[in-house]
C-alpha cells in the first residue's frame, strides 16, 4: 500500500496535492510520502516480531538525509557499501553501531574509517577482502566485526541486472569454501567471526527463492555458529514491490481480489522464514531497501511536446534517463498517471525524455489520456533506485526532492543550479 491516491480528482501525496508542488518547485520533481516509509518499515518489523532481528534500510535505494531520518526515528540500522553512505547516516542522525558495511570493492581507507566509527559488521565478500580487514585492524589495534557473505548458488529469477546470488556473479563466496575461509579466519587475530550473510537479488516477488536459500544455508549457519559463537546471521534483503498499473493503485477494491493474495507481503514471508530461523538462536539481519522505499516516492515531470510521427504518439516530457535510469537500464516499468484524473479514450503512446539517446524512454505504446504541452505526469514507484541513481549527462541538473508528512511539505534537496553541473572542473592554462 502507499499513500498516493486522487482527491477530488487531483493527485495527492498523503494530504498535499502533488499539482501544488510542481507550482512551488518545478519539475522533474520527486515527492516522497514519509507515511509509506514509516508504515512500510513498520510492517516488516511487526512480521519479524516473533525473532530477534534487526532491519538494516539499504541506503544504496534512496540516501536522501530526511528519509534516513525517518527510518532511523523508527529505530532503523543500516545497510552501507562505502564510506559515503556511513557518512550520511551519521549526518541523518542514523546509529553506525547499526550499521552492516557490504560491497565487493571497499578499500582500505574506507575499512579503517568504518573501523573507527565502531561499525557492527562487515559483510565480507572475498577472502583477500578478509585479509586487508584484518591488515588494516591490526595498524588500528582494533577488532574488526565480520561476516562473510556466503553465495548458495540460488537462482533468484530475477532481472539478470539484480540477480546476486549464483556463481556467475561478481557477490560473495561460494558455498563450498565458506566453512574452510571461517577455518583460516579464526587464525586472525584481529576478526571477531560475529555471523554469516547472505543475499540472492533484488524485486523478488513470491517467496520460494528466500525459503529454499535459507533452508539451504540455515544447517551451514549453525554448524558455523557452535564452532566460532555467531552472533547473527544476516538474510540479505530483496523483497520486491508492486510496479504494475492494476496493482500499484493501491484502490481497497483491488487489494481484496484473487490476484492480491499471491502477493509476497511481509506476513507471508515472515510466516515461511520463521520456523526455519528461529531453532539457530541468533539475531536475524534483513536488509530491505526496495520494499521500504519503492512505492514510497514519484517523479513528477511537465509534458513540453506531443509529436505524432507516423503512427506514433510521442509524449516528451521534461524528466530524462538521467532522473530516473531504471526503464533505460533494466526494461522497468513504472506506472504513468496524470496529476489529474483524466477519463475518455486512450492513446497509445510512448513517454520519452529530451535527452539525445533512443533509450530515454519510460514506457512504449503505453494506452494513456490524451495529454498536452503543459499537462503534468506523475511516474509511480520511484522511490527507490530513482534520484539517488541521478546523472548530470547531457548537462542537466540533478531533480529536486520533496517530503510529505501529512498536511506539510517541505524541499529536502533544492534543485542543482546549472552552473553546479561544472564545478569543480578547470580549464588548463595552456589552453
Amino acid at each position: 500500500m502507499h499513500s498516493f491516491r486522487y482527491v477530488r480528482g487531483k493527485l495527492h501525496c498523503e494530504g498535499v496535492s502533488i499539482e501544488s508542488l510542481v507550482e512551488q518547485h518545478g519539475t522533474p520533481l520527486y515527492v516522497y510520502s514519509q507515511e509509506t516509509f514509516a508504515g512500510h518499515y513498520r510492517k516488516l518489523d511487526e512480521a519479524l516480531k516473533p525473532l530477534d532481528h534487526l532491519i538494516c534500510f539499504a541506503v544504496k535505494a534512496n540516501s536522501n538525509l530526511a528519509v534516513l531520518r525517518t527510518l532511523a526515528n523508527e529505530g532503523s540500522g543500516f545497510d552501507t557499501v562505502s564510506e559515503g553512505e556511513l557518512r550520511r547516516v551519521a549526518a541523518a542522525g542514523g546509529d553506525l553501531k547499526r550499521c552492516v558495511f557490504a560491497g565487493v570493492g571497499k578499500t582500505e581507507d574506507e575499512i579503517a574509517f568504518a573501523l573507527k566509527r565502531g561499525i557492527y559488521a562487515f559483510n565480507v565478500e572475498s577472502e583477500p577482502e578478509l585479509l586487508r580487514i584484518n591488515r588494516v585492524a591490526a595498524k588500528l589495534k582494533r577488532i574488526a566485526p565480520v561476516a562473510m557473505r556466503v553465495n548458495p548458488n540460488i537462482d533468484a529469477h530475477t532481472h539478470a541486472k539484480i540477480t546476486t546470488g549464483t556463481y556467475e556473479n561478481k557477490f560473495g563466496v561460494a558455498f563450498e569454501e565458506i566453512e574452510g575461509i571461517y577455518g583460516r579466519a579464526s587464525r586472525l587475530k584481529n576478526l571477531h567471526l560475529r555471523g554469516l550473510q547472505m543475499h540472492i537479488g533484488s524485486q523478488l516477488t513470491e517467496v520460494k527463492p528466500f525459503e529454499a536459500a535459507v533452508r539451504k544455508v540455515a544447517p551451514l549457519v549453525d554448524l558455523l555458529s557452535k564452532r566460532h559463537g555467531f552472533e547473527f546471521f544476516s538474510i540479505g534483503g530483496g523483497l520486491g514491490i508492486v510496479y504494475d498499473p492494476a496493482l500499484a493503485s493501491g484502490t481497497a477494491e483491488w487489494w481484496n481480489s484473487p490476484a492480491a493474495r499471491k502477493l509476497l507481503t511481509p506476513e507471508k514471508y515472515a510466516r515461511t522464514l520463521i520456523p526455519l530461523l528461529q531453532p539457530l538462536g541468533l539475531k536475524i539481519l534483513i536488509e530491505p531497501g526496495r520494499f521500504i522505499a519503492g512505492n514510497s516516492g514519484i517523479l513528477a515531470t511537465r509534458v513540453e511536446y506531443v509529436k505524432q510521427t507516423g503512427r506514433k504518439n510521442f509524449v516528451i516530457v521534461d524528466a530524462a534517463m538521467n532522473d530516473l535510469i531504471r526503464p533505460a537500464m533494466y526494461d522497468s516499468y513504472h506506472e504513468v498517471v496524470p496529476l489529474r484524473k483524466r477519463t475518455g479514450k486512450r492513446i497509445a503512446s510512448d513517454v520519452v525524455g529530451p535527452i539525445c539517446e533512443s533509450g530515454d524512454s519510460f514506457c512504449k505504446n503505453r494506452p494513456l489520456p490524451k495529454v498536452a504541452e503543459g499537462d503534468y505526469l506523475a511516474l509511480l514507484s520511484a522511490g527507490a533506485y530513482g534520484s539517488v541513481m541521478g546523472s548530470t549527462y547531457n548537462s542537466r541538473p540533478l531533480a529536486a526532492e520533496v517530503l510529505v508528512n501529512g498536511s506539510q511539505s517541505q524541499l529536502v534537496r533544492q534543485r542543482q543550479p546549472i552552473q553546479k553541473v561544472w564545478d569543480g572542473e578547470k580549464i588548463p592554462s595552456w589552453l
